[in-house]
């Protein structure tokens, strides 16, 4: 029970004050004059100002608030490495009785630095937790704020000042002092370059903890492959030289030896993926007669912009002489040494397009282009009744590289091209506008080159179901055949048309390697804390793959059909870090979070940073573990500007905060009691007065 003295005027306070005056010049030349009855109307005049006043007497029944002591509980990811997840489990589980027995205590646990929503939180931000988790405390009731953490925090205040309001930090640090790790940092490395570009990756091999000049092996690859071994000294800067070697990501990969008794070597590897692009594709377009479709594939290639086109067409063969002179049959000469000779390995993809050998191309550039071919190069051949000839680039030493051989005969019938169950599953021919219509929706064609059993893949086919369009590899390069040279009559809109444009681009892109249309591909994306993997195959069903975790924890994930050929799955991506997907000699690489996560940067337990808050605050530090026992510190409640910690001890600032739950209240000058206490003071004047 509180007891205080209130007043309640029943005249306004400058009135009461105005009597109060008057009442002191009537009575002060009494007392100046030490006349009888001076001091007995000073009395009363003190009990009429008292009356007029209205003091009341309160008694207030209030309940004590308890003291507020945040418990901040780091559940970092470096939390995990060396124990510390137990060391901490234990002391929460200590310090949560021990508070519980003060019985005064509103213990609130907060836990931070884990996951928000499921998803991996980069960095330790133990502050920001706990200025929100007490948003609703009055700063008075904060007694104390103890972290178990392993001091790794990322967003200690700078200067430390004091950010609880006066309240003590207090910081119980997990781990060992004689911890040590090694980490590889890529310092700079490019985000996309140009294919065949030379480029350099800069990095560094950084030991904590153990401090050494021996050397270290470090192991580089390229999309999973051994590329290349170096050795280097930690903390030097190191330069590797590296060349795009393809379109797409690349992926290189830096991984040290471990150090002996190192925290983890989760943080001895780190990748640097670089996107290739090419800068301008070049394509020769060689044209063996004028027909009716000669200028789809030189419309289509020049309407693409990363595409350089070269296009010859021959107007005249070398059989028709009818005396023209050859300066105005063309503007220029058909360059063909330079162009199958010389200049050759240049062109990304060469297309023959009704071409016939009639001797414009000696036999030897067709041994060119055949090497060109299985040294990387692409070949496609859109034919017509040319290569069913007696002069059909299948007699040239192209036949060793074209996947099939003409039977001689021409099939002249309408009929419409179909794309094969194998093609269903091809990215060149999957999901072309109106391929699953039965007949399909786009306009026939009518004629076609029959060939016999064909090599490679056939993925279109036509009358009488004999092949219409046939991939295959060969070497490192890639072939294409179109045994019917009617296209063009899906680019004229006969019968409607059909999808041209999609088809040839797909086809071309195809050939010169862009990843995208690859027939085999892995592919590892993320989207915020989502894992996307899809798996583009020519197969009908697939195994589940594997999923590397930064942290090395492997787990299999299986993939559902989203398409024919197409397989996709999700997943929660729990970590920060570059995660790994295998499926056999696939691989893909997606990083979640920062390219440098600060969770792993420094891994080492440490006093450092929180040290200066903590000093500033009064507060305690120390090892939850010391010589492999638990040493937790004892809990003392103290009053306010007393200190808070000792050797052994840490304090808790006693809150005197509390409730209002009632109030009684007693007016001193209220009823007939107060009137006869006035009454009487004045007829106590009058009686002094009448002796």
């Amino acid at each position: 029970m509180n007891w205080s003295l209130t007043f309640a005027p029943l005249i306004p306070l400058p009135w009461l004050v105005a009597v109060a005056v008057l009442g002191l010049l009537a009575v002060a030349p009494l007392l100046l004059r030490r006349l009888r009855g001076g001091w007995l109307r000073l009395l009363a005049l003190v009990a009429l100002i008292a009356a007029l006043s209205g003091p009341v007497l309160l008694a207030e029944d209030r309940q004590p608030l308890p003291t507020v002591v945040a418990l901040v509980v780091d559940k970092s990811a470096s939390q995990d490495l060396d124990g510390r997840a137990g060391m901490t489990a234990d002391a929460r589980a200590a310090l949560e009785k021990r508070f519980g027995e003060l019985g005064s205590i509103d213990l609130r646990v907060v836990e931070a630095g884990g996951k928000t929503g499921g998803a991996p939180v980069d960095g330790t931000e133990l502050f920001t937790a706990v200025q929100a988790a007490l948003a609703d405390v009055a700063p008075e009731r904060l007694g104390a704020v103890v972290m178990l953490t392993d001091g790794e925090v990322h967003d200690v205040p700078t200067p430390p000042g004091s950010p609880f309001a006066g309240a003590p930090l207090h910081a119980l640090i997990s781990g060992h002092d004689d911890e040590r790790d090694r980490q590889m940092v890529i310092r700079s490395a490019p985000r996309f370059s140009i294919v065949g570009e030379n480029q350099t990756i800069e990095y560094s091999v950084i030991d904590q903890g153990a401090p050494t000049n021996e050397p270290v092996r470090v192991t580089i690859s390229l999309d999973g492959e051994p590329l290349a071994t170096e050795t280097v000294t930690p903390g030097a800067l190191n330069r590797f030289p590296i060349r795009i070697a393809h379109a797409g990501q690349n992926i290189y990969e830096f991984e040290a030896a471990p150090l002996e008794g190192e925290l983890t070597p989760v943080n001895n590897r780190a990748a640097a993926v670089i996107d290739g692009i090419r800068e301008n594709l070049r394509v020769l377009l060689v044209s063996g007669e004028p027909h009716a479709g000669e200028r789809i594939w030189r419309n289509l290639l020049k309407s693409d912009a990363s595409v350089d086109l070269v296009h010859f067409t021959i107007l005249r063969p070398p059989e028709k002489q009818d005396g023209t002179p050859i300066n105005e049959l063309s503007l220029i000469a058909f360059p063909t040494r330079e162009l199958f000779s010389v200049k050759i390995d240049q062109f990304d993809l060469i297309i023959f397009d009704r071409y016939a050998q009639r001797g414009v191309l000696p036999t030897i550039y067709f041994d060119n282009i055949a090497r060109y071919v299985r040294e990387g190069g692409a070949l496609l051949v859109a034919s017509g009744p040319d290569y069913a000839s007696d002069d059909s680039l299948w007699s040239t030493p192209l036949a060793d590289v074209l996947p099939a051989a003409p039977t001689g005969r021409v099939i002249e019938k309408p009929f419409s091209p179909r794309v094969t169950d194998l093609g269903q599953r091809h990215p060149v021919t999957r999901g072309l506008e109106g391929a699953n219509a039965e007949p399909p929706r786009w306009s026939r064609w009518f004629r076609q080159v029959e060939v016999d059993r064909p090599n490679g893949e056939t993925i279109m086919k036509g009358a009488d179901d004999d092949p219409l369009l046939v991939l295959d590899r060969e070497g490192k390069g890639r072939v294409a055949l179109m045994l019917s040279d009617q296209v063009w009559l899906w680019a004229r809109g006969f019968e409607g048309g059909g999808p041209h444009v999609d088809l040839l681009r797909r086809l071309a892109h195809w050939l010169m390697k862009e990843p995208d249309l690859e027939e085999e591909a892995l592919r590892a994306t993320a989207r915020g804390a989502t894992l996307l993997v899809d798996r583009q195959t020519m197969q009908e069903t697939i195994g589940p793959v594997t999923v590397i975790a930064p942290s090395g924890t492997r787990r299999t994930l299986t993939l559902a059909p989203q398409a024919p050929g197409r397989f996709h799955a999700e997943m929660a991506a729990d970590e920060i870090g570059l995660w790994r997907v295998e499926d056999g000699e696939y691989r893909a690489f997606a990083h979640v979070g920062p390219a440098n996560p600060r969770e792993f940067t420094d891994v080492l337990s440490t006093f450092e940073k929180l040290q200066p808050v903590v000093d500033a605050t009064g507060g305690h530090i120390a090892r939850m573990v010391t010589d492999g026992k638990a040493d937790l510190p004892r809990i003392v409640p103290m009053r306010p500007g007393r200190s808070m910690s000792g050797r052994d001890w840490m304090g808790v600032r006693m809150t005197e905060a509390s409730v209002l739950k009632g109030v009684d209240r007693w007016p001193l000058f209220s009823g007939f009691l107060g009137l006869a206490a006035l009454l009487g003071v004045m007829a106590a004047t009058w009686y002094r007065e009448g002796r």
